[in-house]
């Protein structure tokens, strides 16, 4: 999607975002216009029902590709192309500390060459319940307990899985980090890697020092980690390991990573982040006018600014300049992006893919898909059109009028923020037999709906534990869906900024960081990450909450009822529960 000549600028940059299933390389030039944009499928194995493989060979293949295309795309001479970074998802990496080659982390044999847990792999659930029957002050970082899906119960799993002199040989990494590494040959770590903040910590604390946590790790079975100084994570900051922020300067591309890649050897080579953090800088710079803050100093209403990266799941992402702990918020993660500052992280974990089980798994779904195609509009489309004609035949001012006696809480897949329960599911009040579009209309808007009242659950949680949220910054595939963007809008009373390049934020903000790296001969040198965000976003688009007095009404009345809806699903599992134990 080239969008001027590129061999009219002198200088372009290259973000790679690495996402669950395509690798995308974004090229931008020095004002951060995206001349070229490509992706290419990467392969996932899934030997077990829970388990979800990847190979970095696999994954670097693909990126070759996507770079290439992009490059050609814009039509520069691979000589323009000063920078290069990676983004990529929370994936655990493995490497063989001896040879450098890829360990494989396929049970029972270990033979093949794939060597990445997936995020969304569930095979550490044993190793997940150990972690957090610690109760470790480092819990405290990933809102009270880890989760299935992140890295340290994985390694755990390893351990309990692995020959142990095959797990002595493992150094593992954080997806983006082994990428980096595979560009590079440097043996750096990010602040941003998501190992790093299961059990690494950026700052020192009253009782805890800068690097990993020794207790944590000894108590949960891992103090072999802690051998040749922390040598299989990372090293120790400035003694044998390096951890950067976002976009400092890693190194120069290897030859051979350049050779395969299509670019020249020598560019430099951003420091990398999490996917969702490239969607924070691909997102939160976007250009409006919002008459809400009075300081002429944007770098200060960084933490005022909340953003909401919404595809299959969805995070929110806040900063501030203080240490503050949010239940249910992973964080505060300090340095990730800015050095000194803290970033916290919520999130729903499905957001996505509830609007597409709703939607798919309602009687109406073929008649709908039907009608949707012969219109020649994408069905979520269809859907928004058709509440939007029913609201007009039923002279009622807005489609949230459709559905005031209609309740739907959608955690189907457990809560992540605010309340962390892996345990809650849905529930509907309001539920009749009727199969028709219209029905099937009405639970859609449901799921949308819920997606509003939680992510201002989320907002109400972390305002009141310290952050200044007051204006949303919205990407990703879900930012097609007006209707969905006015609810978040009206329910959590803030206005929405939607980025210029709305579905391309994440390799955007990758690109963002390629930029920073080659914008000074170290990662001292280079210039700061608002500064480059400042110069390459894009004029954003502003969604204000709705005006309409009866609305607002409704909504927080609605809120209400979430909220009931929330806790009351606890206090009937609890319930049932003490029952039970009071009968034997």
């Amino acid at each position: 999607m080239p969008t001027e000549n590129c061999e009219a600028v002198q200088n372009y940059y290259i973000g790679v975002d690495v996402g669950t299933g395509s690798a995308r390389a974004c090229v931008i030039d020095h004002q951060g216009n995206i001349a070229g944009l490509a992706s290419q499928d990467i392969q996932t194995w899934r030997p077990h029902p829970e388990y979800y493989e990847q190979s970095t060979s696999n994954i670097w293949n693909s990126i070759c590709v996507a770079v290439k295309d992009a490059v050609h795309q814009c039509g520069a001479p691979a000589s323009s192309i000063q920078g290069l970074a990676f983004d990529a998802t929370c994936s655990l990496a493995v490497f063989s500390r001896e040879s450098d080659d890829p360990v494989s982390i396929s049970s029972p044999d270990f033979t093949t060459d794939r060597n990445v847990i997936l995020w969304l792999d569930h095979r550490a659930v044993d190793e997940t319940k150990i972690i957090n029957a610690t109760n470790n002050p480092v819990l405290d970082y990933v809102g009270g307990a880890m989760s299935v899906e992140m890295e340290m119960p994985k390694i755990l799993w390893l351990k309990n899985h692995m020959e142990p002199g095959q797990f002595q040989d493992c150094k593992f990494y954080d997806l983006a980090d082994a990428l980096t590494h595979l560009a590079t040959g440097k043996e750096t770590r990010s602040y941003c890697s998501a190992i790093c903040k299961q059990g690494y910590l950026a700052s020192a604390t009253e009782s805890r020092a800068e690097g990993w946590q020794l207790d944590f790790l000894a108590e949960i079975g891992l103090e072999g980690l802690a051998a040749d100084d922390f040598g299989q994570l990372g090293g120790i900051n400035g003694q044998n390991g390096q951890y950067l922020s976002a976009g400092q300067c890693v190194g120069p591309l290897s030859e051979k990573a350049a050779a395969s890649l299509g670019l020249v050897p020598g560019i430099a080579v951003g420091s990398g982040v999490i996917d969702a953090y490239a969607g924070w800088i691909g997102t939160v710079g976007a250009k409006v006018d919002l008459d809400i803050i009075g300081s002429g100093d944007e770098r200060e209403q960084v933490a005022h600014r909340l953003a909401v990266v919404a595809g299959t799941s969805t995070c929110h992402l806040a900063m501030s300049d203080e240490k503050l702990f949010v239940p249910g918020v992973w964080g505060p993660y300090q340095n990730v992006l800015f050095p000194g500052a803290y970033l916290a992280e919520g999130g729903q974990s499905a957001t996505g893919e509830l609007i597409r089980h709703v939607v798919e798994s309602h009687p109406a779904y073929a008649v709908a898909s039907k009608a949707a195609k012969a219109d020649g509009v994408h069905l979520y489309d269809f859907l928004n059109n058709h509440l939007r004609q029913e609201a007009l035949q039923k002279t009622v001012p807005h489609v949230s009028y459709l559905a005031k006696h209609f309740f739907f809480y959608g955690d189907l897949w457990g809560n992540r923020s605010p309340i962390a329960d892996p345990d809650m599911t849905g529930a509907i009040i309001g539920l009749k037999s009727d199969l028709s579009i219209n029905n099937l209309a009405l639970h859609y808007y449901g799921a949308l709906e819920f997606i509003a009242l939680q992510t201002r659950q989320i907002v109400d949680t972390m305002n009141e534990h310290g952050h200044q949220i007051s204006v949303i910054f919205m990407s990703g595939s879900q930012t097609q869906n007006d209707i969905l963007v006015h609810l978040i809008a009206s329910t959590c009373e803030l206005p929405v900024v939607l980025p210029q390049y709305v579905h391309a934020a994440v390799c955007h903000g990758a690109a963002m960081l390629a930029a920073m790296a080659a914008s000074g001969d170290s990662a001292s040198r280079s210039k700061d990450l608002w500064t480059i965000m400042g110069q390459m976003s894009k004029p954003g688009r502003r969604v204000d909450p709705t005006t309409d007095a009866d609305e607002q009404r409704l909504l927080q009345a609605k809120y209400e009822v979430f909220l009931d809806m929330c806790f009351r699903q606890r206090e009937y599992r609890d319930l049932v529960d003490r029952k039970l134990r009071a009968v034997q």
